[in-house]
C-alpha cells in the first residue's frame, strides 16, 4: 500500500530535514508511528498523503507514484484514495457538522455526493455519538465532538489508506476506546490500511506492528 524509497525532504526555511531510505507498508496492516516530538512524523503523513512533496526519492501509494502527479492530480488521488484524521481537525467553522462531514464530495468531481453517501455520513455520525448534533456547527461543539466530525469526515469516501495524526488525542478514556475500535472495525470491514501517529502507548496494542522513530530514523527499520 505504502512504498518509500530514498525520501527526503527539508522545509524552506529552518534546519529540519527528514531522510527516509526505505518504508513500506503492505496492505491491510496497522501501523502505529510514536517517536518525540519534532522528528517529522507528521511531515511522513503529509508526505504519503501529497500535501508535502519530497525534494528526492519517491513515495509510491496504492501503486500510484506521488511524484509524477500534478498538484490538482495529488489532491483528486487524495480525496479519493486517503482519508486524512488531522490533528486540529481541519473543519470549517461557516458550515454544520453534516457539512464539514461531507465537505470531501462537494470540492472534488473524484467522488460524487449521493443519497447513500448522505446516508451514510449520518450513519456514521449516529456511531460516533454526533448523531444529534449534525445541524450544530463546530464552535458549538467540544474538541472531542470536533475530532469525531473529523473522523467521520476522513472515513466517508471509504478510502482504501487511513492516516491519522492523534486521531484520538482529544477524546476521554471511555469515548476514545469507543471510537477507536469504531476505527478499526470500518477498517478492517473495508480491507484498508493504517498509518497512525500516537503519543498514547496505551493504543499500541490495537496495532500489527509499531514504528518508533527515535531507532528508526537511526537506521533500525526492521
Amino acid at each position: 500500500m505504502i512504498f518509500i524509497s530514498d525520501l527526503q525532504f527539508a522545509y524552506p526555511t529552518g534546519n529540519f530535514q527528514l531522510a527516509i531510505p526505505r518504508f513500506k507498508l503492505e496492505l491491510g496492516e496497522k501501523v502505529a508511528v510514536i517517536g518525540p516530538s519534532g522528528t517529522g512524523k507528521t511531515t511522513l503523513l503529509n508526505l504519503v498523503a501529497g500535501i508535502l512533496s519530497c525534494s528526492n526519492g519517491m513515495i509510491r501509494v496504492a501503486g500510484q507514484d506521488l511524484g509524477s502527479l500534478k498538484d490538482q492530480q495529488r489532491r483528486h488521488f487524495r480525496i479519493n484514495s486517503i482519508g486524512f484524521i488531522f490533528q486540529d481537525f481541519a473543519l470549517l467553522d461557516y458550515l454544520s457538522v453534516i457539512d464539514n462531514i461531507l465537505h470531501p464530495y462537494r470540492i472534488s468531481r473524484a467522488i460524487k455526493l449521493t443519497a447513500e453517501v448522505r446516508g451514510r455520513a449520518e450513519t456514521l455520525a449516529q456511531e460516533m455519538g454526533i448523531g444529534d448534533k449534525i445541524k450544530q456547527f463546530p464552535d458549538n461543539l467540544s474538541q472531542g465532538e470536533q475530532q469525531r466530525v473529523a473522523i467521520c469526515r476522513a472515513l466517508l469516501p471509504q478510502p482504501k489508506l487511513i492516516l491519522a495524526d492523534e486521531a484520538t488525542g482529544n477524546l476521554d478514556p471511555d469515548n476514545k476506546t469507543r471510537i477507536l475500535e469504531l476505527l478499526f472495525a470500518t477498517i478492517e470491514k473495508h480491507d484498508a490500511t493504517l498509518l497512525a501517529v500516537t503519543h498514547d502507548h496505551e493504543l499500541l496494542k490495537y496495532f500489527d506492528r509499531v514504528v518508533d522513530f527515535r531507532t528508526f530514523l537511526r537506521g533500525d527499520r526492521s
